[in-house]
């Protein structure tokens, strides 16, 4: 056979002589040249694809919690909603309850009255022995006070309208968290050396308010200092608060950074369908792996919270409480990254994805045949549908993607919503398709 021979250059140099032939040793190693530059440029790819690919899955679980952070801090109107259901927690209203309780009833001198009323009884002139035993009415006074008090304090904090103070003097005191994750002294939430305090001022001066209008006129003298609950307690605070700091400064542009990585990646890589297999099955495992330490960590705080200062069961709820957002979010990228994996399997060679695009082509084809039996054609619609199936197919999958970014907060239901509605979309447009008069299935 003979080697190939360059064709003869054109240009303006007309009287320039045509290049040799090559001989058939020359051409086998132009060829073996060029598949080796090629095994190269293919394996640059690749090695630049799983170095962006590393980069995505190290940045996936921390831009997760950095846009839990920023979202969080920034937003008033969603700070709000994450500490509003504290206050209708039975867990922590009891907590609320028996701390203010026992305060109230700490500043109530009741040795003080039991004394009046001996002193009162001898003056009096009563018998010696009814003037001893009037001390003995020192415990069932506590007790009655204690009940009292415990009742007004526990209408109080279930009230409505303490739940309406509650979420204003939160929003109000919005910059607290700031302050929390700062180290800022001021505002209702507060980090103290190792602990997370809540200022309860709201609570304690309503309670104080209706206290003396019952008589319990002690009840004004409630110090500042107990009116505090202490949320968390752990000697690990101050590296916390600098990691959230970081997170906070972070909070915008680190998820950016890391779907820019992400996409980069795919790009990169010679098989772009199997990198985004890789990538998005990568980043559900990270995505795990945040919900297994969101688990840790909650175990960790429990066990170091003392009972003394925070009943398990209400440090559960606080727990639950402020992370629950981030749970969720975290759970809804999750169900992304699968449905993303098994869309991009189902746009492969595999046999059982071969076998699931058959079976919904064959499915098309039957209700399009119904149709135009029954009088319906989409004419030339259908048939520019049909030789158009790609562009129609990334267009609809563009814009269920675009409305999960441009969703406010998406959950899991929303996904599954947004899922369904493509696949509707997709399978109406394929039925359009099968339609058209002349349809023939693209082979």
């Amino acid at each position: 056979m003979a080697p190939p021979e360059h064709p003869e250059p054109m240009g303006p140099g007309r009287g320039a002589k045509a290049p040799a032939a090559l001989t058939a040793e020359e051409y086998a190693a132009f060829v073996r040249h060029r598949r080796t530059a090629a095994v190269r440029h293919r394996r640059a790819r690749w090695a630049g694809a799983s170095v962006l690919l590393l980069l995505t899955l190290l940045f996936a679980p921390l831009a997760v919690v950095a846009a839990w952070v920023d979202d969080t801090v920034a937003d008033t109107d969603r700070y709000v909603e994450t500490v509003a259901p504290l206050a209708s927690e039975p867990a922590v209203q009891d907590v609320m309850v028996d701390q203010l309780t026992d305060r109230v009833v700490a500043n109530v001198d009741i040795e003080a009255v039991t004394t009046a009323l001996s002193d009162a009884l001898a003056d009096a002139g009563a018998p010696p022995a009814v003037v001893e035993r009037s001390q003995a009415l020192a415990g069932p006074l506590r007790a009655a006070v204690t009940s009292t008090v415990q009742g007004i304090v526990h209408r109080v904090v279930t009230s409505d309208a303490f739940q309406q103070a509650w979420e204003g003097a939160n929003r109000r005191t919005h910059a607290a968290v700031v302050g929390m994750l700062t180290g800022d002294d001021r505002g209702a939430l507060r980090a103290e050396g190792d602990q997370i305090t809540l200022d309860l001022d709201p609570v304690v001066d309503e309670v104080r308010e209706r206290l003396v209008d019952r008589g319990f006129d002690k009840a004004a003298a409630i110090p500042a200092p107990d009116r505090q609950i202490t949320l968390f307690e752990t000697d690990k605070l101050s590296d916390a608060q600098d990691g959230l700091r970081l997170l906070d400064v972070l909070g915008v542009w680190l998820p950016v950074l890391t779907v820019a990585l992400a996409a980069l990646a795919v790009w990169t890589a010679p098989a772009h369908r199997v990198m985004l297999m890789i990538t998005a099955t990568g980043v559900g495992l990270t995505l795990v792996v945040l919900l297994v330490a969101l688990a840790v960590v909650r175990r960790v705080y429990l066990d170091s919270v003392p009972a003394s200062t925070l009943p398990p069961d209400a440090a559960a709820v606080v727990y639950d409480t402020f992370v629950r957002f981030l749970r969720d979010s975290t759970r809804t990228l999750l169900v992304v990254a699968v449905i993303t994996v098994l869309a991009g399997y189902l746009y492969g060679p595999g046999r059982g994805a071969r076998a699931v695009r058959s079976v919904a082509g064959r499915g098309a084809d039957a209700a399009g045949r119904s149709l135009r039996r029954a009088g319906a054609h989409t004419g030339a619609t259908g048939r520019w549908l049909a030789t158009h199936r790609s562009w129609t197919t990334g267009v609809v999958l563009g814009c269920g993607a675009l409305a999960l970014l441009l969703w406010n907060r998406p959950t899991v239901g929303v996904v599954a919503l947004v899922a369904g509605l493509v696949v509707i979309v997709l399978a109406a447009l394929a039925v359009a398709a099968a339609t058209a008069e002349d349809f023939t299935r693209p082979g």
